[in-house]
């Protein structure tokens, strides 16, 4: 019967831990679903370079070869007057040629920015860069979008840390406390095992061995957990919580299981001090 009581003791320890950690696991992936979509906006942030008419053929290539190994170029490419011409048809559906007489379109490049470029002061600094080429007559960008995000990517990336950091401090008090009481049910056996003799350590050892492995086991169970809720939501909505790369896996399933065990692991080992430290009769009023 007391082993049966144990059991689901530890049973349900294991359980509300394992929920706690999925909690935890949810602000992971907000966090890189939020870094992963800011990263996305900022690399659709592109740079037209009209070229002149007149621009020598050289000119166009040390253009292109600058922007091929330029950091803040993504990615880039060369659009001529006809292909220009050929996109204003197939988008407006009107030919100027046939009113104009001749193609009024410029040559351009299309320079797809990093993310770590698509602010103002860089791409200031891109425009210099690139002006000193007599062959680019001007350069064209989303000024109001970039403005945008220069005001608003910090505020809303201070806001979710602060956000996260608040619901990771609640996580934690509630893993603390479910260790602590788990560590009170045992109270008694520690105090008896110090009557005996035994050193801290040796009263220490199978509770935080225990209590560590508890934490790995709910840990292993959130990250179940947060799987079966990531691929729930993408297959029954369409929607995407966190690109599901090797990196990003590894990073919540880390954040997940190091956070399960050294919280419990401390948590063991604080409460399990606490109650060696008290004399016999005041376990009897706590």
């Amino acid at each position: 019967m007391a082993k049966h009581r144990f059991f689901n003791m530890y049973l349900t320890t294991t359980i509300s831990v394992a929920l706690v950690l999925f909690l935890v696991g949810i602000e992971c992936v907000v966090l890189i679903s939020a870094n992963d979509l800011i990263r996305q906006v900022k690399e659709n942030v592109a740079l037209t370079l009209v070229i002149n008419d007149n621009a020598e053929p050289d000119e166009l290539q040390r253009i292109d070869n600058l922007l091929t190994i330029a950091p803040f170029a993504r990615e880039h490419k060369f659009i001529s007057k006809d292909e220009a011409l050929r996109e204003h048809i197939e988008y407006l559906g009107e030919d100027p040629v046939s009113f104009l007489g001749f193609n009024p379109l410029q040559a351009s490049y299309e320079v797809f920015l990093a993310a770590d470029y698509a602010q103002s002061d860089s791409i200031a600094a891109i425009e210099q860069t690139l002006s000193v080429f007599p062959s680019v007559s001007r350069i064209v960008y989303q000024k109001d979008v970039v403005s945008m995000l220069d005001s608003n990517v910090s505020i809303f990336s201070i806001a979710l840390l602060g956000a996260a950091l608040l619901l990771l401090f609640i996580a934690v008090a509630l893993i603390v406390n479910t260790i602590r009481l788990h560590v009170y049910s045992k109270r008694f056996l520690i105090n008896t095992m110090k009557l005996v003799g035994a050193t801290p350590h040796v009263i220490k050892a199978p509770i935080v061995r225990r209590n560590v492995l508890m934490g790995l086991l709910a840990g292993l169970l959130a990250l179940a957990l947060l799987a079966a809720a990531i691929a729930y939501v993408r297959y029954s909505f369409g929607l995407n919580l966190m690109m599901l790369t090797w990196q990003n896996i590894a990073v919540v399933s880390c954040v997940v299981l190091l956070t399960g065990i050294l919280i419990t692991l401390l948590a063991s080992v604080f409460a399990a001090n606490h109650y060696i430290r008290m004399r016999t009769d005041d376990l009897y009023y706590v």
